[in-house]
């Protein structure tokens, strides 16, 4: 398969010889082609994406001044609001409702003139790590359709590792980036918390949300990164700093690079396919040049436990709001509003949803807020300092993404414990706030999550995280950007793995 990258396209557009309808009209065929199967999307819109196009065209015939991203197809993550366009969280207690409104991202995008095919599915309001929680369907990863493609942005990951579209956003609570795009052979980036603004995001953790990019290559990453992120007054959080060209900084020499690598993302419960996979991207990286450090992240092993109760307490604040008065589903015919409320939340919410609002209200409670909250906010605290340190040894920070390449479909649905697991390398750069992306680095040989079975061919992706000190993207990105130049994991498409 060969589908033209951001840069490409854009460039293409630009230089008239190729039309911004042409590449949309590509785009939703290969949509109509893989997403009965693959249930990425869950909502297309053609007619408005080719009439956006042929606005575009009409433009670029003019002369008249284009964006960064002209003609490129984008695809959202349905916890986005978009103008006009159903916003459902993959919800039932959403299910009809449109947002009057678009995200900042969106409105960015729609400025660099991006065209928008539709929106992705996702674990329903985030919550989840395979897009398995989807009140509207379950994502199918297309290396091999009987495994998870990872969550909660699995419609995003799969939708650019199909070829739908050049470019997907996400958001990143725990690893909801970076883990589909590990299992999914993509790049995903998670930006510093507060250097994209989170106004139109659907929150689940607020002080843990943000949204980013999902591409094929680091270079579209940085493309993307540019035209999405910038101050916003509209988001309390947003930092107000300036925007560097990521693209133009990508290429710097990796010898002088110093990678912090942590034993502690080495240890029990990573699959030697995936261990070996990173520890050779550590060899290119130390073949250019690069100096690789042991550093230490000594509190790594609390970070699951912390942010499952900063996380659920943040959720259980945040989705009170949904009580069947102001918008949203409603319960028919309550006896009073107590009945409301009550009927309401049950019918709309799925199991996990219940599950983290119940564990947040149960921590957030009186006489177990000291005991569970406050004390995750220290711990938190630990670990934002722990990631001081290394990074005032280190540049970036190297890992696994996740402890095993895609699992099979309802493997861990019964068993909470081990998928909030399948984010233990992740969630710290959340809690921390913290740039992190995930890049190709390899394949399992066709040995699936478990080391047997899985798909044959050259088997399921597997990802290395790297992270970046906060709001340093740019050495993030070149360190990510300067191993894609020397590999070609990031080209093999799911086509290859049969």
């Amino acid at each position: 398969m060969s589908v033209l990258t951001v840069r490409e396209t854009a460039s293409a557009i630009r230089g008239g010889s190729v039309t911004a309808r042409s590449v949309v009209e590509n785009a939703l065929g290969v949509m109509e082609r893989e997403d009965g199967r693959l249930r990425a999307m869950v909502c297309v819109r053609g007619d408005e994406a080719l009439l956006a196009a042929d606005a575009v065209d009409e433009r670029v015939k003019r002369g008249d001044p284009v964006g960064a991203l002209v003609g490129v197809p984008v695809v959202v993550k349905d916890n986005i609001c978009t103008s006009g366009v159903a916003t459902t969280c993959s919800s039932a207690i959403l299910r009809d409702f449109v947002p009057p409104y678009d995200a900042h991202v969106v409105e960015r995008l729609r400025a660099a003139d991006a065209i928008l095919l539709g929106k992705t599915n996702l674990d329903e309001f985030a919550m989840g790590s395979s897009t398995e929680n989807s009140a509207t369907s379950v994502t199918l990863n297309p290396w091999d359709e009987l495994r998870v493609p990872g969550g909660s942005s699995g419609g995003s990951a799969v939708a650019v590792a199909a070829g739908m579209a050049p470019v997907a956003l996400g958001s990143d609570t725990g690893g909801s980036i970076r883990q589909p795009a590990a299992f999914c052979g993509t790049v995903g980036l998670k930006p510093t918390y507060g250097r994209v603004s989170r106004y139109g995001l659907v929150a689940f953790g607020s002080s843990l949300d943000q949204i980013g990019p999902l591409t094929r290559t680091v270079e579209d990453a940085a493309i993307v990164l540019g035209a999405i992120s910038g101050y916003d007054e509209r988001d309390s959080t947003s930092a107000d700093r300036a925007v560097p060209d990521y693209a133009a900084g990508l290429d710097r020499p990796m010898k002088g690079l110093r990678i912090g690598v942590p034993p502690e993302c080495f240890g029990e419960g990573l699959s030697d396919t995936v261990r070996h996979s990173v520890e050779a991207a550590l060899d290119v990286y130390r073949g250019e040049g690069a100096e690789i450090v042991e550093v230490h992240l000594p509190h790594l092993s609390y970070a699951v436990a912390c942010y499952y109760v900063v996380a659920t307490a943040e959720a259980s604040s945040n989705l009170a709001r949904y009580d069947g008065v102001h918008y949203g589903h409603r319960a028919a015919d309550p006896e009073d509003i107590i009945d409301l409320y009550s009927r309401t939340r049950e019918e709309g919410f799925g199991d996990e949803v219940k599950r983290r609002i119940m564990l947040g209200t149960y921590v957030l409670s009186s006489g177990y807020y000291d005991a569970y909250y406050l004390k995750a906010l220290k711990v938190r605290a630990l670990i934002r300092r722990d990631f001081e340190e290394a990074f005032s040894r280190v540049d970036v920070i190297a890992s696994p993404v996740t402890p095993t390449t895609a699992f099979a479909l309802g493997e861990k649905t019964d068993d909470p414990l081990a998928m909030y697991l399948a984010d233990i390398y992740t969630i710290s750069a959340n809690l921390a706030g913290t740039c992190a992306i995930s890049l190709p680095c390899g394949f399992d040989g066709g040995g699936g999550s478990d080391g047997g079975g899985g798909s044959g061919g050259v088997g399921l992706p597997i990802g290395l995280q790297l992270i970046g000190s906060w709001f340093e993207e740019e050495a993030l990105l070149a360190a990510a950007h300067g191993y894609q130049l020397l590999t070609d994991h990031h080209e093999r498409w799911p086509s290859d793995a049969a």
